[in-house]
């Protein structure tokens, strides 16, 4: 029988119905906002960033969580007596601010977020100062300050062996014509820029499958490659490739972080296109393990994991070989992968070479 990221035990349409809950209750809190002088710009909610509007800025603010990605640092650490918090924090890090980023924002400040179950788990003086060290190194690799942050114990709720790691992050966006907004068209380029692994979802799954591994998370991939140390290879952070963009001029009409929901993430924008991927890559050998080893189907594999892909960027197809040469300069793996086209109201992800269409009522974040 084939695994699924619901037979793992998360549920996205409980969650998104939660989340579209949320929303509908915010919108009812703007009014606040008069009282500061700023205001709340269209088509804000929904998206990864939230936005306040000045007169000459917007003001972004997101909150992410690192998920369990740390169960497998702690599994590993057991197995092999290597520190892995670094690489945990970098992670962390980065699943706020690629989300800040999606609206064109550059990160300022970042908070940390670090609840345990008890004060104990700091007593580990070479994991503490991993986590300390990674995070003050995802700041830098998002040119920000570490802002502050909080280390509630809440014996009782956690486990007291493990840290639940989260935060937040302000950006700003200046000048407002820096604010990236949507503004998608017929026979828009795809670009792609290359994920790490599975970066920080799905590893709900991912230990699951561990779990049902007569080595587990010592088992060798295709490239000699430890399956846990394939599943705790740091995230990419792409600050640098929005701000390489904003610094040439390169106008992104959209760009999304793909995370959670996979590749369905690419339509996110309420707006209805059709996203056709016409220049797919190779599975790599840790994807490719994790469909065999589940199994997971590909149908399944592409709805829930970044598949090599961890952002994408939408631009006017006279742009795209410029956008790929920013992101390249900025040390990224970017190629054009597909178009926008316009096809009525049709909302879809579709990808011809793997046979796969996603339709829109298969992603419900509004």
């Amino acid at each position: 029988m084939s695994l699924s990221y619901e037979s793992s035990g998360v549920r996205y349409d409980q969650l998104d119905t939660f989340k579209r809950a949320c929303q509908v209750a915010a919108r009812g809190t703007v009014d606040q906002l008069a009282q500061h002088a700023y205001r709340e710009p269209v088509a804000t909610r929904g998206e990864s960033a939230y936005l306040i509007e000045a007169d000459d800025h917007y003001l972004a603010h997101v909150e992410e969580g690192l998920g369990t990605k740390n169960l497998v640092a702690d599994a590993m650490q057991a197995l092999t007596g290597r520190c892995y918090y670094r690489a945990v924090a970098i992670d962390t890090v980065a699943t706020i601010v690629n989300d800040l980023v999606t609206c064109g924002a550059l990160p300022i400040s970042i908070a940390m977020h670090a609840a345990v179950g008890d004060s104990d788990w700091f007593a580990d003086e070479e994991r503490a100062r991993e986590l300390v060290e990674g995070w003050a190194e995802g700041c830098r690799l998002s040119s920000a300050v570490w802002g502050g942050g909080e280390t509630p114990t809440l014996k009782g709720m956690i486990d007291p062996e493990v840290i639940v790691l989260a935060g937040s992050a302000v950006g700003r966006v200046a000048p407002k014509g820096n604010r990236i907004t949507g503004d998608v068209n017929d026979g828009d380029a795809i670009i792609f820029l290359a994920s790490s692994g599975v970066q920080t979802n799905g590893l709900t799954l991912c230990r699951k499958i561990a779990d049902n591994l007569p080595d587990g998370y010592l088992t060798r991939l295709s490239d000699d490659t430890l399956y846990g140390e394939a599943l705790l290879a740091p995230s990419v952070i792409y600050v640098a490739f929005v701000k390489a963009c904003l610094d040439r001029s390169i106008k992104l009409n959209y760009v999304a972080h793909v995370t959670g929901h996979g590749w369905r993430k690419l339509m996110r924008l309420d707006e209805p296109f059709v996203y056709e991927i016409d220049r797919v890559r190779p599975i790599t050998p840790l994807f490719e393990f994790l469909m065999k080893a589940g199994p997971i189907k590909m149908r399944e594999a592409f709805a829930t994991f970044n598949m090599g892909v961890g952002f994408a960027a939408i631009v006017a197809p006279e742009a795209a070989d410029q956008t790929v040469e920013a992101a390249v300069g900025a040390g990224y793996d970017a190629w054009v992968a597909g178009r926008v086209r316009r096809d009525g109201d049709r909302k879809a992800v579709v990808v011809p070479e793997l046979d796969l269409i996603f339709e829109g009522d298969t992603l419900n974040l509004r």
